[in-house]
């Protein structure tokens, strides 16, 4: 009996000995097993967390914060306290996430989830993001957070996820450009529709539809040649010159197509309107084929359910959105209407004019007085009184006459004369094509004709040519 009883209670010591021992816990943070009052609370306000109890959470980081100071947990908690609000979700607390999230970044810039804050801050505005045809608010400043990432956190492993969303925000801005663009045209506010698809050509080359508002450039221009035209206030001369301009700057928007977008739609359409014009067609380089061809591949076609629950979603479609290419950094000065008709002005000038005053030289005549109401009229046949005796001086000069009066039979030295062609509304004539006539040119140019003939490739022969061609209106 007594045997029995001394194992048993070698037992019980033992176990009540466990049982009076701390039990300890890993410290994901310092990996350290401690139980300190900070970390206790810490695990509270975690557990709360999972439970979606975010007040809870909040209550209890915030007494860590305050009565820990010192606390190796007050970087994770001050982090917990955003990603309390970002998880709760509501405008409200968007907000205030954004403002926790600013708050951690500025105590702890250095810290690795310093980049994670700024990508939360992005992704707050990403996701309030509407329709390119609705408020752009928090599109702007989700390229804005987006950008301040890439610059600030180069290293950061995040950098490709921020990249691709900044290419899918560029997109839905871009988008917007093109309709406000596109209303202008078809309202024929040309100088409008040109500085709204300048600005979106210049800002995001990336854009799904680049080369359509490439074209619509091109037509925006030459439909200012068409009302130019059809002014009859305007002389000849100035016609000419204000439609060799716009003839010019239609040609580059065409131009631009085949050699940045040689692999998309309006490559031929613009390939035409150049023959038109009577301009250069320029021949695309391989690698810029190569890197067209790589933008469209990675782009996604909407489906056509998606397509139609599209018209009654908040948020944009961003599936044409490029996944490849870097994103512009920064964005270009924007184009007005009025830089528009001023830029046409100066090109028409030849480069600008300004304004000159002509000094005359000689003796100014003395005053007259007002004539009066009361002076009796000259009768008929009367000879006009005699001038009056000027004083005494060097005689004035005679061909520094008084402005105005011109003599028919001499001609006005200051008269501007125009440097135009014979026909004011002939365009003017085709440059020489690139090819080389035989027997016409040097064993050298051949040369350098042959050599280059490897880099460029004809878009014609990698497209079907498109049936028709809409001018003016092709939407």
């Amino acid at each position: 009996m007594r045997r029995n009883l001394i194992p048993g209670f070698l037992v019980f010591v033992l176990a009540f000995a466990l049982g009076c021992t701390n039990k300890k816990v890993n410290n994901p943070l310092a990996n350290v097993g401690s139980k300190q009052p900070d970390k206790v609370l810490f695990d509270r306000s975690m557990d709360a967390m999972k439970h979606n109890k975010f007040d809870v959470a909040r209550m209890t980081l915030q007494t860590l914060i305050n009565t820990y100071p010192d606390s190796e947990y007050i970087a994770r908690a001050k982090l917990a306290v955003a990603d309390s609000w970002y998880a709760e979700g509501g405008s409200t607390a968007m907000q205030q996430a954004e403002i926790e999230y600013k708050d951690f970044r500025t105590f702890f810039p250095n810290m690795p989830e310093a980049a994670e804050a700024q990508l939360k801050v992005a992704n707050i505005h990403y996701q309030e993001m509407e329709k390119p045809d609705r408020d752009y608010t928090h599109a702007m400043r989700a390229e804005e957070e987006y950008r301040a990432l890439i610059q600030e956190y180069p290293d950061s492993k995040l950098v490709p996820q921020a990249k691709q969303r900044l290419r899918e925000v560029q997109e839905v801005l871009a988008q917007r450009e093109f309709n406000i663009g596109r209303f202008y045209y078809l309202r024929q506010s040309y100088p409008a529709a040109i500085a709204r698809l300048r600005t979106l050509v210049d800002r995001y080359p990336l854009y799904s539809g680049a080369d359509q508002a490439l074209y619509l450039l091109g037509q925006s221009y030459e439909g200012e040649i068409e009302m130019v035209r059809a002014n009859p206030r305007a002389s000849e001369v100035d016609k000419a010159k204000l439609i060799a301009e716009f003839t010019r700057n239609a040609a580059e928007a065409y131009s631009r197509i085949i050699t940045r977008y040689p692999a998309m739609d309006r490559a031929l359409d613009a390939k035409a309107r150049l023959e038109a014009l009577h301009q250069t067609v320029p021949r695309p380089t391989r690698a810029a084929l190569e890197l067209n061809k790589k933008e469209m591949a990675s782009r996604q076609e909407t489906g056509f359910v998606s397509s139609m629950m599209g018209n009654f979603a908040k948020h944009p479609d961003v599936a044409r959105a490029s996944r490849v290419g870097e994103p512009p950094m920064v964005d270009k000065e924007p184009v007005t209407a009025t830089d528009v008709v001023k830029q046409a002005m100066i090109g028409a000038a030849g480069g600008g004019s300004k304004l000159t005053a002509e000094t005359v030289n000689g003796a100014v005549p003395p005053s007259q007085e007002a004539p009066r109401s009361d002076t009796p009229a000259p009768e008929a046949g009367t000879a006009p009184p005699p001038p009056q005796e000027q004083p005494a001086g060097p005689a004035p000069d005679q061909s520094n006459a008084a402005v105005g009066e011109l003599k028919p039979d001499v001609a006005d030295p200051n008269e501007l004369k125009p440097n135009v062609p014979a026909d004011p509304n002939a365009l003017p004539p085709p440059p020489q094509t690139n090819e080389i006539a035989a027997g016409s040119s040097s064993s050298a140019s051949v040369a350098s004709s042959s050599s280059s003939k490897d880099d460029l490739v004809d878009i014609s022969s990698s497209k079907k040519k498109k049936k028709g061609l809409r001018k003016l209106n092709p939407f």
